[in-house]
């Protein structure tokens, strides 16, 4: 019986393995976007060219959207459509979507330097600077991590 048991326990471990490593990700027009993304790119980036957007699938069928401009900037969207990632690659990631303590706190400390990259979660921010220093902010917007 224990056996049996370390058998399926085998099999299922393998099946999710196999599953969350196999390529899951398709491309999808700017339309099949959720609406919130939509909004979001026609805000903030209102005239950039998109290259191609891909839709991604995890092994618990949860989709994330990745959002890709002809200009080398990338927006990373979770399955509701919320922003989790934005790297504008060498440009400034638009003022609008920077909460204003980091935005302070980066002209506070860091004069002259401008983000190029903004990722955030359910716990914190981090942003990159166009210097390479790399910042974690808390929820309350408390530096906790410092990288240059």
């Amino acid at each position: 019986m224990k056996r049996i048991i370390l058998l399926a326990i085998t099999a299922l471990t393998m099946t999710f393995t196999f599953t969350a490593k196999a390529d899951n990700s398709k491309p999808v027009r700017f339309e099949n976007l959720p609406e919130n993304s939509q909004k979001f790119v026609r805000t903030h980036f209102k005239g950039t060219e998109i290259s191609y957007i891909k839709q991604e699938s995890d092994f618990f069928l949860w989709k994330s959207y990745d959002l890709f401009f002809v200009n080398g900037s990338k927006i990373e969207f979770d399955r509701k459509g919320n922003w989790e990632e934005v790297d504008c690659m060498r440009d400034e990631v638009p003022a609008a979507i920077v909460p204003a303590a980091i935005t302070t706190y980066i002209n506070r400390n860091h004069a002259g330097m401008k983000i190029v990259k903004i990722s955030r979660n359910s716990k914190e921010y981090e942003v990159k600077l166009n210097n390479g220093i790399e910042i974690k902010f808390d929820k309350r917007f408390n530096v906790i991590e410092y990288d240059n």
